[in-house]
Parts: C-alpha cells; sequence; structure tokens
C-alpha cells in the first residue's frame, strides 16, 4: 500500500526537468501546507497545438494558453489532479517575462497545483492572491533544495 500520494510527470515535449524527486516530494508538501488531501497529482508536459486541442474540446477556448488544470475527483474526496502544461507557452513567457525557463516551468507547476487547492485567478483580486502564492511557493521551493543538497 502507498503511503504518500503519487506525483508523476509525462513528457509528449522534453521539458528538461531537473530534481523531479525533489519536485514530487515538494509539491506534496505544498498541498499539505494548504490544507488540502491529495490523492494523485499527474502533469503532462505537451505542445501548444496539443494543449489547444484540449481548450477546445474540453473548455470551448480556441486560443494559446500556458496550463490547463483538471480536478478529477468528487469534492470532498481527496483531490485526483491532471494538469497539461505547454512547454511551448512556458518558453515564451520565460523571455516574454525576462525570466529563466527553470523558473518559469516551476511557477506553472505550483499554479497548477495552487488551483487545485481552491485558488482562482479569474478575478484582479484572486490573480494577485494566486501570484503571491506562486511567488512563496518558488521561495519555499528554493529554500527546500538549499536544505536537501
Amino acid at each position: 500500500m502507498q503511503t504518500t500520494a503519487p506525483v508523476d510527470f509525462h513528457f509528449l515535449e522534453p521539458a528538461n526537468l531537473k530534481d523531479r524527486l525533489m519536485l514530487k516530494a515538494f509539491l506534496r508538501s505544498l498541498f499539505k501546507r494548504e490544507g488540502t488531501k491529495l490523492e494523485s497529482l499527474r502533469y503532462i508536459f505537451c505542445s501548444d497545438k496539443y494543449l489547444l486541442e484540449i481548450n477546445r474540446q474540453y473548455l470551448n477556448h480556441d486560443d494559446y494558453t500556458d496550463i490547463i488544470t483538471f480536478n478529477l475527483s468528487n469534492h470532498p474526496a481527496p483531490v485526483m489532479g491532471e494538469i497539461y502544461i505547454s512547454i511551448d507557452r512556458v518558453r515564451d513567457n520565460a523571455q516574454q517575462f525576462h525570466t529563466s525557463f527553470k523558473e518559469e516551468l516551476h511557477r506553472v507547476i505550483f499554479h497548477g497545483a495552487l488551483h487545485l487547492c481552491g485558488y482562482k485567478d479569474k478575478t484582479s483580486k484572486d490573480a494577485r492572491l494566486m501570484r503571491e502564492k506562486e511567488d512563496e511557493s518558488i521561495a519555499r521551493y528554493r529554500k527546500y533544495q538549499q536544505r536537501l543538497m
């Protein structure tokens, strides 16, 4: 019997994601810190084209996005999440926002997890809070990495 929630990474596009075991452990701790029970979490790293098709098919949106998060659980059951991330968008966003690909990738990874913890980003107030939580998660992850290295 598994004692920790599985966190899996699937790559339809290469993402150069380092320290995967550390990142998985950190994601579990993020859910714990937010008071959200996690059953399973799956990240799928894909292309713009792949994510655009998901956006059209499931959300009736016809535009590119960096991330789509699906909560597959029945509330109030523990979260079962599936998060699709466009590597193309992450790369473009990193250039646009003058940050590294690695930091932007971590930001988007944490963004999806935070959505599953109940954070929204549709209003400007919600978007500000989401950005604060992303920044906090990035800072915590850096400290987490330093402690374990």
